[in-house]
């Protein structure tokens, strides 16, 4: 199975990217979880572009192509989703693979709900196929926990595990066949 993974943040230290590098070391045996790092090379979205698309976009493409499921970490701007993962989404609306794809969203803020629920928004408009019990809020924003500790604390681990096995039930479920 494979889990891609996309961050809403550009920052070095970014909890966001934190969440989502635990959430990679705490990926079960058999799941290729990968974490895309092109958003900074993305261009503003313009759909003139599309059919031209540049080497950061279609490695985008690419990589929702392939991916079984997909996983969004991002902050809250400004009661907002964050240019960058809006940008990344926008570059996904015309993509025909990313209907229906099963996605995660990770809030990784105790306070922040209106960029979760705009996401969310944004991807239920996208016909992304959001998978409740894996659109968790892990509240690592603030918590003093450092990045490299997140993994190993419990409060977020187990979260995260619940959240990931949550991801994996769903997409098994989906790839079952229907009874007539």
């Amino acid at each position: 199975m494979k889990i891609l993974a996309l961050c809403g943040s550009l920052r070095s230290e970014s909890r966001s990217a934190a969440l989502l590098r635990a959430a990679k070391t705490l990926a079960p045996l058999g799941v290729d979880f990968q974490i895309f790092d092109g958003h900074g090379q993305l261009p503003l979205f313009n759909p003139e572009l599309e059919p031209y698309a540049p080497v950061s976009v279609k490695a985008l493409w690419d990589a929702v192509t392939a991916a079984d499921a997909v996983v969004i970490a991002s902050p809250e701007y400004a009661h907002g989703v964050t240019g960058t993962i809006k940008n990344t989404l926008d570059w996904l609306v015309g993509h025909i693979p990313f209907a229906y794809k099963p996605v995660a969203v990770f809030n990784p803020s105790f306070q922040s709900y209106h960029a979760d629920e705009a996401l969310k928004e944004t991807l239920r408009t996208m016909a992304a196929d959001l998978i409740p019990d894996a659109c968790v809020r892990i509240p690592v924003i603030g918590s003093g926990i450092s990045p490299e500790d997140i993994a190993t604390t419990t409060n977020f681990s187990s979260i995260l595990e619940s959240a990931l096995q949550a991801i994996i039930s769903h997409v098994q479920a989906q790839n079952q066949p229907r009874e007539a």
